[in-house]
């Protein structure tokens, strides 16, 4: 299964950057979309 992760995080080591900047977008948005509703 090690092997198998290594294998993939370098084939897709030129977008990995981006998937990890939406993977934190997306978190942004869950956090803002969770707080919101307490503002108002």
């Amino acid at each position: 299964m090690l092997h198998d992760l290594m294998a993939t995080l370098t084939r897709c080591q030129a977008t990995l950057w981006q998937d990890a900047l939406g993977a934190a977008c997306l978190m942004v948005l869950l956090f803002a979309g969770l707080h919101l509703p307490a503002l108002i």
